[in-house]
């Protein structure tokens, strides 16, 4: 994967990007790399993008723990983007689609809507708050997709 990252780093000036081998557990690694300072101002507000990431971070991981320490040196006006897997919708499926996953020794913990409203504690959520992601401001594009096909909340928030 770093070897795939790399072949992708190039761009200008203004698309700069970089690759920090790391872990999310492992913030400060990934606060302190030069990588990351040299590619982004946290002193100027930037976004935060979690897709489909946290429900590999079970309650025991302290995820809130973990979102914050990555937020903390974020400048007022960031945004976290987050997604997140829910049971809500199928929870037979659900049930199956986790127990797949721990029999490979992967954790995976889907929350439900009022979990993942949780995350974004602290933070000023943006209209139309957390949704299931085909519904947060639909463009019509996915008009064929169900509830259940989706299976997952996401919402935007901005740091105070």
């Amino acid at each position: 994967m770093l070897t795939h990252a790399r072949a992708l780093l190039t761009g200008t000036e203004a698309g700069r990007t970089a690759y920090i081998d790391a872990g999310l557990h492992d913030t400060e690694h990934i606060l302190d790399a030069p990588e990351l300072r040299e590619t982004l101002d946290l002193s100027r507000p930037v976004a935060l993008s979690l897709i489909s990431i946290f429900p590999f971070i079970p309650d025991a991981d302290d995820p809130h723990a973990i979102l914050h320490r990555l937020l903390d040196p974020l400048a007022p006006g960031s945004h976290l983007v987050l997604t997140h897997l829910s049971a809500d919708f199928d929870p037979p499926a659900a049930a199956q689609l986790m127990d797949t996953y721990h029999r490979q020794g992967i954790p995976l913990q889907l929350r439900s809507r009022a979990e993942v409203e949780g995350l974004f504690a602290g933070l000023d959520l943006v209209d139309p708050g957390v949704r299931i992601v085909h519904r947060w401001r639909p463009d019509g594009t996915a008009t064929d997709l169900t509830d259940i096909q989706v299976a997952g909340y996401g919402g935007v928030a901005v740091k105070r």
